[in-house]
């Protein structure tokens, strides 16, 4: 092996199409964009038109819509949260809060708080406060001997004045 050997992979290295550069280059003229029209200038822009018909988007009926109000949770599940006790990532002698667990790197985010899934099952006795959780995680949890606070408002009955 000398210095004079070494070379780039074949294919590696491509050089760029030099457009309008006369007939014989394959791309002169018109340079690949065929002829005239809105289409040979810069700047299109008709994503989606259809001629003057009616465009599909706009035949097609409005469906859905965004709750403004809809909170987004970060989940975590109790075979998780057992994982991080193991890990000693969180203490199980003090409150497990949303902040304890960003810090501790076991959820990424706080959101607009936590929510106590009750996948897997839970050995250590703990003090837990979220935003929610289902009836499995909360079952799962006292029984281990811990406790759940939920911060979230409590939600009223159908039959409960305003």
């Amino acid at each position: 092996m000398k210095l004079s050997d070494i070379a780039d992979n074949a294919g590696s290295r491509k050089k760029r199409m030099r457009v309008g550069r006369g007939i014989g280059s394959g791309k002169g003229k018109t340079s690949g964009r065929g002829g005239k029209g809105q289409t040979a200038r810069s700047g299109v822009r008709i994503k989606g038109f259809e001629g003057g018909q009616m465009p599909m988007h706009r035949r097609l009926p409005k469906r859905g819509f965004n709750n403004i109000f809809k909170l987004d949770f970060a989940e975590i599940n109790l075979d998780r949260l057992q994982q991080a006790i193991d890990a000693k990532l969180v203490d199980a002698k003090e409150t497990v809060t949303v902040e304890s667990l960003v810090k501790a790197g076991v959820i990424r985010r706080a959101k607009d708080g936590l929510r106590l899934l009750g996948r897997g099952e839970l050995k250590a006795k703990l003090a837990i406060e979220v935003y929610g959780a289902s009836k499995s995680a909360v079952a799962a949890v006292e029984k281990a001997g811990g406790t759940v606070k939920i911060l979230a408002p409590a939600k009223k009955e159908e039959g409960e004045a305003a």
